[in-house]
């Protein structure tokens, strides 16, 4: 799916017609994933109606979900995901960070042992509307977190600013 359609729209954002798949890996719009996502964080039973289990996690910044079944991401598969302030992100064993931000052309901004963190532009357009400038940005994302050791999260970063 290419940028520009969408995933869902924002109404129709449930179990039989959400594609989970294109919202991690940047195949969907701002506006269908912010509809998306405003159903995850403001409706209380919405994950738990996709059969989506919380799970508690040591990084404030990340809500942590346990899939019903698996999902494919970036050619590996799944059942763990979590959500950052800007979009969603596969959490994946079993791969280097390095190793799948060189396969998915993304270029590393901090490249450590200890730590990664990489990005990918894939969609940015900025409009001016009587002197307000609204910049649309998707970037891919890899990285590493300290609280999930061995592990590396993949997804999308979804963002709307207003300047």
């Amino acid at each position: 799916m290419a940028v520009g359609k969408t995933a869902c729209s924002r109404r129709d954002a449930g179990p039989t017609n959400m594609d989970l798949p294109a919202y991690i890996e940047c195949r969907a719009d701002v506006a269908s994933y912010n509809g998306f996502a405003l159903r995850v964080a403001g409706e209380p039973d919405f994950a738990a109606g996709l059969g989506w289990k919380a799970v508690a996690g040591e990084n404030p910044f990340l809500q942590q979900y346990r899939l019903p079944a698996p999902i494919e991401a970036f050619g590996h598969s799944t059942d763990l995901i979590a959500f950052t302030s800007t979009g969603p992100m596969a959490v994946l064993e079993g791969v280097a960070a390095p190793e799948l931000a060189e396969r998915l052309g993304i270029v590393p901004v901090v490249s450590t042992p200890e730590k990664f963190l990489g990005e990918k532009i894939i969609h940015e357009v900025s409009e001016d509307s009587g002197g307000v400038t609204y910049v649309t940005r998707i970037s891919l994302n890899v990285s590493t977190v300290e609280g999930l050791p061995g592990k590396i999260l993949a997804g999308c970063s979804y963002a709307l600013d207003v300047k």
